[in-house]
């Protein structure tokens, strides 16, 4: 009868435990949440760190980076849909640069899940991608965002007190940047002449 009671108990036990663990798993970022708190390291190259604004730190917060909107693109190196939509990734930036309107307003970072800051470097190098890109090599930040597998997308409007929204979150990019572009300006809410 004791041993029984035990037994049902210990069952109990167990299920409190993995429904707790299960309500508190970090998800993906909500459309219309926050971005769970994580820090980056400053790139050490002078032209990354203008581009985001990023004079006399070591490490920052998204809603540091001098924009109206941050696009974040989480991505690994080992993925082969991260790899096929660097070139589209490029074009989207490309796209940003060479807008008046948008070159200053909106960024574009990527960070690399699980990857060293050698691997990043790889794949920086071989995509030949020209913004800036951050490892994530324990996958800390990963973790945070619940996980998410790659290539997973999320924008990001910050407002002028520091706080910020996340107006996108998506698995998968686009194969058309323009298109792209045009549903991250509506979408955040940009007003663009």
């Amino acid at each position: 009868m004791i041993a029984k009671s035990l037994k049902h108990l210990l069952i109990v036990l167990l299920a409190a435990i993995v429904s707790f663990a299960i309500a508190n798993a970090a998800q993906a970022p909500q459309e219309g949440g926050t971005l769970p708190d994580f820090e980056l390291k400053v790139p050490d190259n002078a032209q990354e760190r203008d581009y985001l604004g990023l004079a006399g730190k070591s490490r920052f917060t998204i809603s540091q980076i001098k924009a109206d909107v941050v696009i974040i693109e989480i991505f690994s190196m080992y993925c082969p849909h991260c790899q096929r939509e660097a070139p589209t990734m490029n074009d989207f930036y490309n796209r940003i640069q060479a807008s008046d309107e948008l070159r200053d307003r909106v960024k574009l970072i990527g960070i690399g899940v699980g990857n060293s800051a050698y691997e990043v470097d790889f794949f920086r190098k071989q995509y030949k991608v020209p913004f800036p890109l951050f490892e994530d090599g324990e996958f800390a930040i990963h973790q945070l965002l619940g996980e998410v597998r790659t290539p997973f997308f999320i924008g990001v409007r910050l407002k002028p007190d520091g706080s910020h929204r996340v107006f996108y979150s998506k698995l998968g990019g686009s194969k058309d940047a323009g298109r792209l572009l045009e549903e991250m300006v509506q979408r955040s809410g940009l007003a663009v002449p």
